[in-house]
């Protein structure tokens, strides 16, 4: 998350924040914290448009957005900071189902290439059963045909 959204979130200004967080550096490593690119700065700021002039944009991870409760103390922070933690947790729980779900998609997957040559062997049977029903020769009886009698004619 954007620290102005933290901010924002928090209820302090982005500046208060960032003051916070530099009074706290030890607690905020690379993978807690980062500063964003001019690049990313200005990718980003198509959506938000306040970013476009900002010096420096800081993005907080998971474990960053959960240290920063340790370090601003106001109410609203650690309320929020509990909510937002819950919506982590509901995220993390969402992708491994997707996880979960794309891995039983693939096996399907898997499964149906074999089917697709499993059932055209069945139509390539059917239809050699077919052609070979044509060429067969007919059992039975010919309607006017004279039937061969195997009873003896019984003269009276």
């Amino acid at each position: 998350m954007l620290g102005l959204h933290l901010a924002e979130l928090y209820g302090v200004e982005t500046r208060a924040l960032m003051q916070a967080v530099r009074r706290n550096k030890e607690r905020f490593p690379s993978d807690f914290m980062f500063e964003l690119t001019r690049e990313e700065i200005l990718r980003i700021s198509q959506t938000v448009t306040s970013l476009k002039y900002s010096k420096a944009v800081y993005a907080f991870t998971e474990q960053g957005v959960a240290m920063l409760s340790g370090v601003l103390h106001t109410p609203r922070a650690v309320l929020m900071n509990v909510a937002i933690m819950r919506v982590f947790v509901k995220l993390r729980v969402l992708m491994s189902a997707h996880k979960e779900l794309a891995g039983k998609l693939a096996e399907l997957e898997r499964k149906l290439e074999t089917h697709d040559t499993e059932i055209q062997g069945i139509f390539d049977a059917i239809r050699g059963l077919m052609h070979e029903k044509k060429s067969r020769r007919r059992i039975g009886f010919k309607v006017g045909e004279p039937r061969a009698s195997t009873c003896a004619a019984v003269s009276p």
